[in-house]
C-alpha cells in the first residue's frame, strides 16, 4: 500500500516526482510568471498549473507560420473555473462574461463538467484573470490535476423536491475534497502564509496527491444529465415522499482510453452500496483515499480508479472492503433506481418549488455573439435583471434557474428579443450533441470536434428529415482524441478523432447513459460517415419498435454487439 507521505519510488512516473518535489504545487511557478521573455512556463510547471485550474496551450493553427518566422508557438492558457454542483449566481455569470472579454478571447466555454472555461489567456493576464475570478467569489483550484475535480449535480429539478438538498451535498463534498495547500492564494491572489515555519499539509491527498484525476457527480433519477456512471464516484439520489432517503453509491466509471492500447478502456461504474445523506462526505473521502493508496503511480494510462478496481487480485468486493474499513458505519444495499434519459429538459419547466426554469441549447457549449445571433449579449442582459441562478448542465447547456412567477414575463421578453427562445427549435439530433474543444488549441487533439460537428450535423439533419425523424432525439458526441472529455463512449453515435478529418465511429450506447457503445468502423472521413449512417437511419425509421431508441435498435439489428462491461469494450 502506498504511503502518501513517502517519496515516490524510482519506477513511479515523472509526474509523481514533479508533484512530490513541488512544495505543495508551487514549483517554480512564481519565477515562471515573472519571466516575460517567453509566453510559456517551465515544462515541469505545466503539470502543476493544472492543479491551479489552468493548462498551457498554443494556437495550433499558427504553428507552421510561426515556425517559419522563427518565433516560439503562440502560447496562451485555458482556465477552468469550478462551479460546484453546476450552479452560480447571476452576478457570477456577469463576472465570467466580463473576464472573457477583458482577459480572454471574448467567448465562454461551458464544459461537460458544469464548469466555465476561458480560452486564449496570455501569461501576462493569467494572474489578473485568477484575481478577477476570486472577485466573483469563485476559484479554479482543483478544476484540473490529480485531485477531485468539479463536483457535478443534476441541473433541472422539475420532478424532484430534493434537488436543492442534493446540490448542497455536492457543494459540501467539493469543499471537503479541495486541496488544503495555500499555494493557490499565494501565487495568484497575493496571499501570505500565516506561519512560514509551519509546512503545508494535505490530510486527504498527501504530498503527491492522487495518481490521476478524480470525478464525482450527484444524479437525481429519472434524469441522468450528469452521466453518473462515467464518474469515479457517483451518488444517485433516492427520494421517497419528497424526502431524500440517501444515495446509491457507484464507483469505477471513467471515459478515457488510448488508441491501439487495449489495456485502456472506458468503463461504467458499479454499485458499491447505499449511504444516508449525512454520510456522503465521509464516503467520498474513503473512496478517494483508497484510490490514493492503491492507484497505479507507475503508468498514468492505467491510473484511474476503474483500473484500480479491475486490477488482478482486486475487484469490486475487495474495493468495498477497503472503503468499509475506513468508515465508522456500514454501507447498506443499493436501492431501486432507474434513469430514463441523460439529456436536458429544454425550454420552460416548472419546478416543484414553484419557480420556473428555462434550459437554453448552447451548441458545443460555446457562449458567443454572432452577427445574426446575439446569444452572449442576451444572456448578459438577462443576468442584469435576474434574481435567481444560472445552472450549467453536463451537456454544455445552461439553465436560467429559480425564476419567480412574477419575473417570468420579463425573462421571456428578453429571451425573445435576443432570439434565445427560438434557439431551442433544433432537431432532436442537434439538441443531444456534445463536442469537446479539440483543435485548434487542445494539445491532445488529433482531429476537429467543436468546430466541425455543427457542419456534420447539418448534413445528418437532412438525413434525419428525409427519414421523418427530425424531432427524434439521438445522442451524438464527438471528441478530437480518445481521452473522452465529451464522453463519446456514451453516444448512441460517437465519433473519436483519429487524424485530421478522420474518426472512429462507435454505436450502441443507451439513451439513459447506462450502457457503453462499441467501435463500429475506424478511420472514416465525412463521405464514409454519411454513407454508413444514411441507410442505418433509414432502417431505424422503418423498422424500429415503438419507443425503441437508436442505440438499442442497432444492437437488436445486429449492427453492433452490446458492451456489457468496460473490459468487454474492445471485443
Amino acid at each position: 500500500m502506498y504511503d502518501p507521505s513517502a517519496p515516490p519510488k524510482d519506477d513511479f512516473s515523472d509526474v509523481e516526482h514533479i508533484k512530490y518535489n513541488s512544495n505543495f504545487l508551487r514549483g517554480t511557478l512564481e519565477e515562471g510568471m515573472a519571466d516575460r521573455i517567453t509566453g510559456a512556463v517551465a515544462s515541469d510547471d505545466t503539470q502543476l498549473t493544472k492543479f491551479h485550474g489552468t493548462y498551457q496551450q498554443d494556437d495550433r493553427d499558427l504553428r507552421k507560420e510561426r515556425r517559419k518566422q522563427k518565433l516560439e508557438p503562440l502560447y496562451s492558457f485555458m482556465i477552468r473555473v469550478r462551479v460546484p454542483s453546476g450552479t452560480c449566481t447571476a452576478d457570477q455569470w456577469l463576472k465570467m462574461d466580463e473576464l472573457s472579454h477583458s482577459h480572454a478571447n471574448g467567448t465562454l466555454k461551458l464544459t461537460t463538467r458544469q464548469a466555465f472555461q476561458f480560452h486564449g489567456v496570455f501569461k501576462d493576464k493569467l494572474k489578473g484573470t485568477m484575481q478577477g475570478i476570486a472577485d466573483g467569489l469563485m476559484d479554479s483550484i482543483a478544476a484540473c490535476g490529480d485531485v477531485n475535480r468539479n463536483v457535478m449535480a443534476t441541473a433541472v429539478p422539475e420532478q424532484s423536491a430534493v434537488a436543492e438538498e442534493v446540490l448542497e451535498w455536492g457543494r459540501m463534498i467539493s469543499d471537503h475534497l479541495t486541496p488544503r495547500t495555500t499555494a493557490y492564494h499565494e501565487l495568484w491572489l497575493n496571499g501570505k502564509k500565516v506561519d512560514s515555519s509551519k509546512p503545508d499539509e494535505e490530510p486527504i491527498y498527501g504530498k503527491s496527491y492522487l495518481p490521476r484525476k478524480f470525478k464525482i457527480a450527484m444524479a437525481i433519477p429519472p434524469r441522468n444529465d450528469v452521466d453518473v456512471y462515467t464518474q469515479d464516484l457517483g451518488f444517485v439520489a433516492i427520494e421517497k415522499d419528497g424526502k431524500l432517503q440517501g444515495f446509491n453509491v457507484t464507483v469505477g466509471g471513467g471515459m478515457g482510453m488510448t488508441h491501439s492500447v487495449p489495456e485502456t478502456y472506458p468503463r461504467l461504474a458499479d454499485e458499491l452500496g447505499f449511504c444516508k445523506p449525512d454520510q456522503c462526505v465521509a464516503v467520498s473521502e474513503a473512496v478517494v483515499t483508497v484510490q490514493r493508496d492503491f492507484g497505479n503511480r507507475v503508468n498514468r494510462k492505467n491510473a484511474r480508479l476503474k483500473y484500480t478496481i479491475d486490477r488482478e487480485g482486486h475487484g469490486l468486493e475487495w474495493f468495498r472492503d477497503q472503503v468499509q474499513a475506513r468508515l465508522d458505519f456500514k454501507l447498506g444495499k443499493p436501492k431501486k433506481a432507474a434513469f430514463e434519459t441523460n439529456g436536458d429538459a429544454f425550454g420552460w419547466t416548472e419546478g416543484v418549488d414553484g419557480n420556473w426554469y428555462y434550459c437554453l441549447f448552447i451548441e458545443g457549449g460555446r457562449v458567443k455573439d454572432t452577427e445574426d445571433f446575439p446569444m452572449m449579449t442576451g444572456l448578459r442582459e438577462i443576468a442584469k435583471i435576474h434574481k435567481g441562478d444560472f445552472r450549467l448542465t453536463g451537456n454544455q447547456n445552461v439553465v436560467i434557474g429559480k425564476i419567480s412567477k412574477s419575473a417570468k414575463p420579463k425573462i421571456q421578453k428578453l429571451l425573445k428579443e435576443y432570439k434565445l427562445e427560438g434557439s431551442n427549435f433544433q432537431t432532436g439530433l442537434r439538441l443531444n450533441s456534445i463536442a469537446c474543444v479539440a483543435l485548434g488549441t487542445c494539445t491532445l487533439a488529433m482531429a476537429e470536434a467543436e468546430r466541425y460537428l455543427p457542419s456534420l450535423l447539418d448534413q445528418l439533419d437532412t438525413v434525419m428529415r428525409d427519414a421523418g425523424l427530425e424531432d427524434d432525439p439521438i445522442i451524438i458526441r464527438m471528441t478530437g482524441c480518445p481521452n473522452g472529455c465529451g464522453r463519446p463512449y456514451l453516444g448512441e453515435i460517437g465519433f473519436v478523432g483519429k487524424s485530421l478529418g478522420r474518426y472512429n465511429m462507435y454505436l450502441g450506447a443507451s439513451f439513459a447513459g447506462d450502457r457503453l457503445n462499441k467501435l463500429y468502423k475506424e478511420n472514416l472521413n465525412e463521405e464514409q460517415i454519411l454513407a454508413e449512417l444514411t441507410p442505418m437511419i433509414g432502417d431505424y425509421a422503418k423498422n424500429r419498435k415503438k419507443g425503441e431508441r437508436f442505440g438499442d435498435f442497432v444492437i437488436r439489428q445486429g449492427v453492433i454487439k452490446a458492451t456489457i462491461h468496460g473490459m468487454d469494450f474492445h471485443s
